[in-house]
């Protein structure tokens, strides 16, 4: 993306990026990210799978969970294919698989991930939630995430430029953490974090959309939470991962474009995988939706050690 763009600009382009085209009753195709390079975001095609999926469906049902597994990488360039399966339609539910593809250098396409959402009509039902909003700074008294992005890549004179690129590209999500996140830290601390994270300008009043959204975003600092308790970190090249799978629940209606708490932790890291739970609450602290990913995370191995 190009770096004199206006944050409406990028958001914009993220709405457009989510807007996936229909091809027949059970086909659509996303477009890849304006500008982009190497691996396709994970978040990015959860959340045009998601949806592909609720266009498949009654405007009445609306997603309330995914569960998603990446099987390989995609790759920055190449459209997606996004094929559906119509597995359930009931009175008050639906369910959809998506089977996301990209075409390989012969043609054939390639399976990249597999999701399965759920859908619902609204109704009432009987209501609790045991888990409190976690009592941090509002995001108004903390600094903008590429702000520290920045100070990182000035500090660090001999990081590679596909890394400084990479981390000083500017995003359509606005986010504002209180914890120090895996790439700040280089010292074993508590496997948990918090960050506020909201798209940088309005979007347009399409709740499909702004679950589509939350997900995208929920792929943000996930992983990197196993990462904490071991002073390691991705951006300084210590480690090697990827995300295994990733699921989502959406309890109620949020706005993409207000402030929303991402509350991560992680219980469990052992046998090159991270286990990592996340909890978003809105600004009242309503917990509007959880999230769960396993990823693989490997120590990066040295050079010296592939010789040995």
């Amino acid at each position: 993306m190009s770096d004199n763009k206006t944050s409406q600009e990028l958001v914009d382009g993220l709405v457009s990026l989510l807007t996936v085209e229909q091809n027949d009753e059970n086909s659509f195709t996303g477009q890849p990210q304006k500008d982009g390079v190497g691996r396709v975001f994970g978040g990015q095609v959860i959340a045009q799978a998601l949806m592909a999926a609720q266009r498949s469906v009654p405007d009445d049902k609306i997603a309330h969970s995914l569960h998603a597994y990446f099987l390989r990488g995609g790759k920055e360039g190449p459209e997606i294919d996004y094929r559906i399966e119509r597995d359930f339609d009931g009175r008050s539910f639906a369910n959809r698989r998506v089977v996301a593809s990209q075409a390989e250098e012969d043609g054939n396409l390639r399976p990249i991930l597999n999701l399965t959402a759920s859908f619902q009509t609204a109704e009432d039902g009987l209501e609790h939630q045991d888990c409190a909003m976690p009592d941090v700074a509002p995001p108004e008294d903390l600094k903008s995430d590429m702000e520290l992005r920045r100070k990182y890549v000035d500090a660090q004179p001999n990081i590679p430029e596909a890394a400084r690129k990479l981390m000083l590209r500017p995003r359509p999500i606005e986010m504002r953490t209180i914890d120090r996140l895996h790439w700040m830290n280089s010292e074993p601390k508590e496997p948990c974090a918090h960050t506020w994270f909201k798209t940088a300008a309005p979007l347009p009043d399409d709740p499909a959309l702004h679950r589509a959204v939350i997900a995208y975003a929920s792929d943000y600092t996930l992983l990197g939470t196993a990462a904490l308790p071991h002073g390691l970190s991705w951006m300084r090249g210590e480690l090697t991962g990827a995300s295994l799978d990733h699921a989502v629940w959406f309890h109620r209606p949020a706005r993409a474009d207000d402030w929303l708490l991402y509350a991560t932790d992680s219980p469990w890291s052992g046998s090159g995988r991270g286990f990592n739970r996340g909890r978003i609450f809105n600004r009242a602290g309503e917990l509007v939706a959880s999230v769960a990913q396993e990823g693989m995370m490997r120590r990066r191995r040295s050079k010296d050690q592939d010789k040995a």
